[in-house]
């Protein structure tokens, strides 16, 4: 076994594990101010929740994508080649996202903030539907040939498998939201998101399951079934904590079942990074899609020094803004546009 290869293809699976577990509630909160906010108060609430954050969340999602690219260059080209059209849409759809959430409360009309709402739903929709196919297809195949490129056109790529990975990534953030809306809101926000966390767990986490219970039947091992079997125990007390009303330790489980799932599906896979559904001599691995040891050398090292830091600066981020939000501390809305701009886009009568 390659040693640095391996440490790579395991910093990279806890890049992505990161990155489903910090922008997952994020993107689940998005996607909640069409489905869950009642008013434009409740949709302010929720945009508080993850205002200080979501930026720095994205990071983890341009470092797993870098750290492929010079680790497993192989790795990369081959799989951003064969997705080039639903990660188009996923880059398409944070950009939108991001954008909302600058201009949503530039101009105080109902008809303005519509529009961004429904921006932000949609592109947290599309970027996390469009990651966990990305994902699920890195683990269960692409039509890949001897040279690493896509055979077919350009949805070759569209399979069971990515979709069921899509609806996992969406709804694992969509429950992974509740939990962090019960955990980070107060008053009726809170006491709804605790309710919808525990009716909708079971349901919402069987498509991730699936992903799970799939790349077991392709390529697990009993210690990779073990940790299935942990994440179903993990997801139980999830479920438990959601109801004894103890928020903080049914964030973490679920948590703990992100964890224990990413360690299955990668665990079953290694050391094979991309599969090809043509032939399994075809296959990426970690010995021929890596980049040379002086790379991974390097690369180590400067991830001993910047990780820390990043990590660092992340945890005081969340500790400075741990506390709760309510509709209490929501000021009246304003606009910062001209009367002339904001009477221009009212509706009309």
């Amino acid at each position: 076994m390659e040693l640095l290869p391996t440490i790579w293809f395991i910093a990279i699976a806890v890049l992505w594990t990161g990155y489903l577990f910090l922008e997952g509630f994020d993107l689940g909160v998005g996607m909640l101010m069409k489905l869950f906010a009642r008013n434009n108060t409740e949709r302010r609430v929720l945009l508080n929740t993850i205002g200080p954050v979501w930026d720095g969340n994205e990071v983890w999602l341009l470092t797993a994508g870098g750290a492929t690219f010079a680790a497993f260059p192989l790795w990369y080209a081959s799989l951003f080649s064969a997705l080039y059209l639903p990660l188009l849409l996923v880059l398409v759809a944070l950009i939108f996202r991001a954008v909302a959430f600058e201009y949503r409360g530039k101009v105080d009309t109902d008809r303005w903030r519509a529009v961004w709402d429904w921006a932000i739903a949609a592109g947290s929709f599309v970027a996390a539907f469009g990651v966990g196919a990305a994902l699920a297809l890195t683990t269960t195949g692409l039509p890949l040939n001897a040279n690493g490129d896509r055979e077919g056109g350009p949805f070759a790529w569209f399979s069971g498998y990515a979709v069921l990975g899509g609806l996992a990534v969406v709804c694992f953030s969509l429950v992974h939201a509740l939990a962090f809306l019960a955990l980070k809101t107060d008053g009726d926000v809170r006491h709804r998101a605790r309710r919808w966390f525990v009716r909708l767990l079971p349901v919402l986490l069987l498509p991730i399951a699936g992903w799970a219970v799939s790349v077991q039947l392709l390529s697990g091992e009993a210690w990779t079934i073990a940790a299935v079997a942990a994440a179903v125990v993990a997801a139980a007390l999830a479920w438990r904590f959601g109801r004894s009303g103890l928020e903080g330790k049914a964030f973490l489980s679920l948590g703990a079942f992100l964890l224990l799932g990413s360690v299955s599906i990668f665990g079953a896979a290694f050391p094979v990074v991309l599969p090809s559904t043509i032939s399994p001599d075809f296959n990426l691995t970690i010995s021929n899609a890596s980049s040379s040891d002086y790379t991974l050398g390097l690369m180590s090292i400067v991830a001993s020094v910047g990780l820390p830091l990043v990590l660092a600066y992340q945890a005081w981020t969340y500790w400075v803004f741990r506390r709760r939000v309510s509709a209490a501390h929501i000021p009246e809305a304003h606009s910062f546009l001209p009367a002339i701009a904001a009477k221009a886009l009212a509706p009309k009568d």
